[in-house]
């Protein structure tokens, strides 16, 4: 009989204790390490056998383990099966479709199994302390947090995020994958950056897996921005109830204040433009339109093409579309180069826009309800702001 000695088990179950981890789970580990190693020093391939550990003195046994057949005829491997009259000589009340357990415990197994048990219990002990610490992160998801550049892997990105959660270095890692970099960013080693927390895998997670993955490129990473910008929006007086985003170009939010005397624009712009540009700036220079939002759907469409002056929409409610009306001279501006501003559009709105010269009106007098007969025709200033002098020229089409 082989034995691990008192100190050893007495360590197991202080390691246990002081790292937070259930008692089960260290012996499970130690179990397994006694398993691979009798399996790999005494090169045996055969399955058919148990490695039996007292958890109190720490006494072990190998058991070899066969099916008990009742004749000569069903034994296909003597190491797999024996005959019901040899295996009372073991135990006199088994019987026939048991499974005998032979002690074949080998003379120095104690010392062999010590050292593999020690480096299987610190492997499973880091994994259940990995486990622990992604369990307790799982709150982050949605959220943004604070991270350092240290590695690449062809195009994904590895970054220390434990520094900012009171982890040690290299605690604590995140992924950002190439299709979440947004392509105004120029990554570096060191680099800190703001990152949208997209996703903590917490279940089934390989000792050596990021578990967390994290985003440049996702609209909560601007929502999650502009809470730490501006007051209002984080106290919830200023809502942000739509974004549209460009990853690296171009983003539309839309607003509404919920205190009559809060302005939502300026509350989001700030004192020069203040508030509005830091944000930009984390983001590398994309631009942010900040415009008012409206449960009327002709109001909330003016207002995601401002400041281009719409002349006319038609709306099917039925089919969720639209139809927006503008003079020729700025039919470029209103779709945008690329595309983009169209895209924006159709993204805060949430309806499919198809953008018309309105000398081409008459030609849709039977398409959807006009404007005249849903909400409201709004003429006044719907508010956006414009970052930069030069955005409108930024937005036509090449």
């Amino acid at each position: 009989m082989a034995k691990l000695n008192a100190e050893f088990m007495r360590a197991l179950n202080d390691i246990a204790e002081q790292k937070g981890i259930d008692k089960e789970v260290v012996l499970e580990a130690l179990e397994a390490g006694l398993v691979s190693a009798y399996k790999k020093n005494y090169n045996t391939a055969n399955e058919n056998f148990k490695v039996d550990l007292n958890r109190k003195t720490g006494d072990i046994k190998v058991y070899i383990q066969k099916d008990v057949v009742a004749s000569e005829d069903e034994i296909e491997d003597d190491m797999l099966q024996i005959l019901v009259d040899e295996a009372k000589e073991y135990d006199a009340s088994i019987e026939v479709g048991d499974v005998l357990n032979i002690e074949d415990t080998p003379k120095e197994f104690g010392r062999i199994a010590a050292q593999a048990a020690k480096q299987m219990v610190v492997q499973r002990v880091r994994e259940a302390e990995r486990q622990i610490m992604l369990s307790e992160f799982a709150s982050l998801q949605n959220g943004m947090i604070t991270g350092i550049i240290q590695r690449s892997k062809g195009n994904d990105i590895y970054i220390d995020i434990g520094v900012s959660l009171g982890k040690q270095v290299g605690e604590l890692e995140a992924i950002l994958p190439a299709n979440e970099q947004s392509p105004a960013d120029r990554y570096y080693f060191h680099q800190q950056l703001k990152l949208y927390v997209a996703n903590v895998k917490t279940e089934k997670v390989r000792f050596n897996e990021p578990a967390i993955m994290v985003s440049r490129t996702r609209t909560g990473l601007v929502e999650n921005l502009l809470k730490l910008e501006i007051p209002e929006i984080a106290d919830g007086t200023v809502e942000i109830k739509a974004i549209s985003r460009v990853a690296g170009s171009r983003t539309k939010v839309a607003v509404v204040s919920h205190d009559k005397d809060v302005e939502p624009i300026g509350a989001c712009v700030g004192k020069n433009g203040m508030r509005i540009q830091k944000v930009m700036d984390e983001l590398n220079g994309e631009k942010i339109d900040i415009v008012l939002y409206y449960d009327d759907p002709v109001k909330m469409i003016r207002s995601a093409f401002s400041p281009v002056d719409i002349t006319d929409i038609k709306i099917n409610e039925a089919e969720h579309a639209a139809l927006v009306f503008v003079d020729q001279s700025v039919l470029s501006l209103a779709i945008g180069k690329d595309g983009q501003n169209a895209r924006l559009a159709v993204k805060l709105c949430g309806y499919k826009i198809d953008i018309k010269p309105d000398t081409e009106a008459d030609n849709y007098n039977d398409w959807g309800t006009t404007t005249t007969t849903i909400g409201d025709i709004f003429t006044g200033d719907l508010g956006a702001f414009a970052v930069d002098a030069d955005d409108d020229a930024d937005g036509e089409e090449e």
